[in-house]
C-alpha cells in the first residue's frame, strides 16, 4: 500500500475489501482432529515441576481445524504448551514438502499452558522432534476427514476474570469462530488474551482452558474444540485467594470460560465464509543503546565470566546477557540495532548464525495475516502485550470481523509496550535475561510492532477514523 495514501481512500478500501473477498460463492471444506501430546515420562515443566511419576490431573492435546476453500488450504493448530519451540521448524519444512501447505498458511497457536514440557530445555529436545510427528499425523488426518460445505460464524463478548498487571487497562475480550458443517457445529475455535491458570501441582495438566475445551466438546458432540491465547503477556487468570483445591478451582475457571465462549457460540454471529489467502512477514523492531561501558562493568562485577551461554534451568542463564555486554565492549563488537540481526537457536540463544542452517530459521517477529473470507486473521509471535492487541483490535474491527492472537510458533519473546519498557518491568527485561541480547528494547518497540503487524493485513494505525481539525478555544472577535 503506498505511503501517499490518503486515509479517507485508506478507509473505502478496508471497507469495500472483505466484500470482494465474497464477491464470487465458495465452496468451503472443513476438517478436524485431536491428537494426545501427554509424555510418557517425567520432563520438566514450564512451571518449574518435573511430574515424577509422570501423571496428569487433565491430558494434554493438540487439535488441528483444516479449512479448504478448492484453491488454498489453511490448518490451525493449537497445543497445550506454552510454546512449539524445536517442532516448529520441523513441521513448516515438511508441512510444505508432503502436504502442499506453505508456512504462511500454517498456523501455530499455543495455550501457554505451563503444566507441560519446556522444551527450550536441552532434555526435551527429543519431545519436541515427537511432537512434530505427532502434529504432522494431526493435520494429515484433518485433512482426510474434510467435508463441506462449511459455514464460518464470528462472534465476540466479554468474560471478566483475567488480571492485568499493575494498573493497565485490561483486555476482557473473547473472540470466536464457528465452523458449521452440514448443520452442526464442527469446532469452535476462540481465544482470550490471558495466561492460563495452573492447576495441581507437580503433575502435566492442561490449566483451566484445557477444562474449557473439553467441556465445550460435551457440549457440541463430535465438534472440536480449539482455545489459543490472544495477547496476554501482562494479564494472569488465578486462582481465588485461599485456594487449597487447586484441581477444583482450575475446572471451575475452566468452566467460566467454556461459558463466555458458549454465550457467544450461541448468540448472534456473522457470516465469514470466503475464499483463504494468507501471508506471513518478519517486523523488525528496534533495539536501544548499550548501557555506558562503566556500568556494564559494574554490573559484572559479582558476575561469573568466561563460562560461556548458560541454558534452561541453569540459575547463571540470567547473566548471560551481561558476558555479552562486557564481550561486545571489549572485543569491538558492534551492538546491534534491530532483533531481526539476530536467529534464536533451540535453547533461546540470540546468534549471528546457526552451527547447523535451517530453511525456516527463527527469526523476530513473526506475523501471519489472513483474509478468511471476511475475517481479517492475525497471529503474532511471542507473547504481546494487552495493551498492544487492544491498539491492534481497535484498528482492525473498523473494518470487519477480526481476531487476533499471540504466542504464535515457537519461542515466547515478550513484546513490551513502551510504559513497559520505559520502567523495564519483567517483560521488557526478558530480552535480555532470557533471550541473552546485550541490549533491552527501545521505547518506539509498541509504535513499531503496532504498524508492522497492521501492515501485514494491509492496515495502518490511526488515532482517530474521523478527519477531525482542531478549533480554536475562543472564536476571534471581528
Amino acid at each position: 500500500m503506498s505511503a501517499q495514501l490518503g486515509r479517507r481512500e485508506f478507509l473505502q478500501l478496508a471497507a469495500a475489501a472483505p466484500l470482494a473477498a465474497q464477491s464470487k460463492p465458495i465452496k468451503l471444506n472443513a476438517g478436524t482432529a485431536k491428537i494426545d501430546i501427554t509424555p510418557d515420562r517425567p520432563r520438566l515443566c514450564a512451571s518449574g515441576d518435573k511430574p515424577d511419576p509422570p501423571a496428569a490431573y487433565a491430558r494434554l492435546h493438540s487439535r488441528v481445524l483444516t479449512l479448504f476453500d478448492g484453491t488454498r488450504r489453511i490448518a490451525i493448530v493449537n497445543y497445550d504448551l506454552n510454546c512449539l519451540d524445536v517442532a516448529t521448524p520441523i513441521l513448516r519444512e515438511r508441512v510444505e514438502r508432503e502436504l502442499g501447505i506453505p508456512p504462511a498458511y500454517l498456523v501455530l497457536l499455543a495455550t501457554h499452558n505451563h503444566q507441560g514440557p519446556i522444551q527450550i530445555a536441552e532434555d526435551n529436545f527429543d519431545y519436541g522432534r515427537e511432537l512434530a510427528e505427532k502434529i504432522f499425523a494431526g493435520i494429515h488426518q484433518a485433512m482426510a476427514s474434510e467435508d463441506g460445505d462449511a459455514e464460518l460464524l464470528f462472534g465476540n463478548g466479554y468474560g471478566y476474570f483475567t488480571r492485568a498487571q499493575r494498573s493497565y487497562p485490561p483486555d476482557y475480550e473473547l473472540q470466536l469462530l464457528k465452523v458449521m458443517r452440514g448443520g452442526k457445529v464442527a469446532a469452535l475455535l476462540f481465544n482470550y488474551p490471558t495466561h492460563p491458570q495452573l492447576g495441581p501441582r507437580k503433575l502435566y495438566g492442561a490449566s483451566h482452558p484445557g477444562f474449557a475445551m473439553e467441556e465445550l466438546e460435551a457440549k457440541y458432540p463430535r465438534a472440536v474444540a480449539i482455545y489459543a491465547d490472544a495477547c496476554g503477556g501482562n494479564q494472569y487468570t488465578l486462582a481465588p485467594e485461599g485456594t487449597t483445591d487447586f484441581l477444583a478451582a482450575c475446572k471451575a475457571r475452566g468452566h467460566e470460560l467454556a461459558q463466555a465462549a458458549a454465550g457467544v457460540a450461541e448468540g448472534k454471529l456473522q457470516d465469514v465464509t470466503g475464499p483463504i489467502e494468507s501471508r506471513m512477514q518478519l517486523v523488525d523492531l528496534p533495539l536501544a543503546d548499550p548501557i555506558p561501558y562503566k556500568e556494564a562493568l559494574e554490573l559484572a562485577r559479582d558476575v561469573p565470566m568466561g563460562i560461556g551461554l548458560k541454558a534452561f534451568p541453569d540459575p547463571r542463564r540470567d547473566t548471560n546477557w551481561i558476558r555479552g555486554l562486557v564481550q561486545h565492549y571489549k572485543d569491538g563488537i558492534p551492538f546491534p540495532k534491530r532483533i531481526s540481526e539476530y536467529i534464536c537457536t533451540d535453547e533461546e540463544f540470540l546468534v549471528k548464525q546457526l552451527e547447523t542452517p535451517r530453511k525456516y530459521p527463527c527469526r523476530f517477529v513473526e506475523v501471519l495475516g489472513a483474509q478468511i473470507g471476511r475475517l481479517t486473521f492475525l497471529a503474532i509471535q511471542g507473547e504481546p502485550l494487552a495493551q498492544i492487541g487492544m491498539r491492534i483490535k481497535e484498528v482492525l474491527r473498523q473494518r470487519g470481523p477480526a481476531m487476533v492472537f499471540g504466542y504464535f510458533a515457537e519461542h515466547n519473546l515478550y513484546i513490551p509496550t513502551r510504559e513497559n519498557v520505559r520502567l523495564d518491568l519483567y517483560q521488557s527485561q526478558a530480552l535480555r535475561v532470557q533471550y541473552t541480547c546485550p541490549v533491552g528494547w527501545s521505547l518506539e518497540v509498541e509504535e513499531e510492532i503496532l504498524k508492522g503487524a497492521l501492515a501485514v493485513v494491509g492496515a495502518q494505525p490511526w488515532i482517530d477514523p474521523r478527519e477531525q481539525r482542531s478549533y480554536p478555544l475562543r472564536r476571534q472577535p471581528e
